[in-house]
């Protein structure tokens, strides 16, 4: 059980996307991570990427752009909830 707090929490991008309701669908995440869109600590990301807390995701719609920071990861969480996932930079 100790162990798991030692561990750094991680999840792919496009899981992420979805669970914390930046995009709403993991398919349209995995399409805005191959056509070069999102952006993690400002490099180009794939779909399979790993966040963790404290990275700067940047994602690119049309001629907005939109950057939070990963604050915390987790596997599910309820719709109120997703906003306390990451901050908008």
């Amino acid at each position: 059980m100790v162990l798991r707090f030692l561990l750094e929490e991680k999840m792919r991008l496009d899981k992420y996307l979805k669970v914390s309701r930046l995009i709403k669908r993991r398919t349209v995440a995995n399409e805005a991570c191959d056509s070069g869109r999102v952006l993690i600590n400002d490099k180009p990301a794939k779909a399979s990427a790993n966040v963790k807390e404290g990275d700067i995701i940047t994602i690119s719609f049309g001629n907005k752009e939109v950057k939070v920071e990963v604050l915390d990861v987790q596997e599910t969480v309820k719709k109120d909830e997703a906003k306390e996932l990451f901050r908008y930079i």
